[in-house]
């Protein structure tokens, strides 16, 4: 038998390179969906649920692959984090539009709560990733609605994203801000969209401040509370 270092294949490389190519496929699978749903719309309840689900579980295989994608590159030092000055309300209104067809076919109402003059600075692309992968977790969990805001605390971007579900579990909400390691992740003891989602906050520093993110239950809407803060 002959492993990957005689043969001189590098196994993660063409890993991340068929990761690569699923994502893409995924992608093109869930252009074909959305166009199928809105050229012949859902007739009964029963295929608004199927719908619902085919298009749930396409996006949440994109973004896991998307997560991992962008993991292979953070540990390989070639991800590119370009923080520039943003208006907060396009990233959200790019990351609702995205995911307007799964939220309709859930009948899951979004309500923003953002000063459309506050903007920031951050990686577009990479906060995007991550709002996204929220919301998609969200619309799984909430019974109705999610609530998306930003504010400014304590000299912190807080972007928060909270729903009317059953909330986070408890193994989730007693972890140790910026604690969850690698190891975690590699025993299962942990989300991936957690681990992504506190590496890329902690890519966003100033002077001795670094992004970091939050979990809680309760207000505003009684479900899950996930909070972003950027310095």
């Amino acid at each position: 038998m002959i492993d990957g270092n005689e043969s001189g294949i590098d196994f993660s490389l063409v890993l991340a390179s068929s990761v690569h190519d699923m994502k893409n496929s995924v992608g093109m699978l869930l252009a074909s969906l959305e166009s199928v749903i809105e050229d012949t719309p859902p007739t009964s309840e029963v295929q608004a649920r199927r719908f619902s689900t085919l298009h749930y579980e396409a996006s949440r295989i994109n973004s896991e692959l998307i997560q991992l994608l962008t993991i292979y590159r953070m540990q390989n030092d070639v991800l590119p984090v370009h923080i520039d000055e943003h208006y907060i309300i396009d990233i959200f209104d790019d990351q609702i539009a995205r995911n307007h067809m799964l939220t309709e076919t859930k009948g899951v109402t979004i309500t923003l709560d953002c000063d459309s003059d506050l903007h920031w600075y951050f990686d577009h692309d990479l906060i995007g990733s991550v709002i996204h992968n929220i919301i998609v977790n969200c619309v799984r969990y909430t019974h109705s609605s999610i609530l998306i805001q930003a504010r400014i605390e304590n000299d912190l971007l807080c972007i928060t994203i909270a729903d009317d579900g059953s909330g986070y579990p408890a193994n989730m909400l007693n972890r140790t801000a910026g604690q969850i390691d690698e190891a975690d992740v590699r025993n299962g003891g942990t989300h991936l969209g957690l681990y992504f989602a506190e590496k890329i906050a902690g890519f966003h520093k100033q002077n001795n401040r670094i992004g970091y993110i939050d979990m809680s239950n309760g207000d505003p809407l009684g479900g899950g509370v996930f909070k972003l803060f950027l310095p």
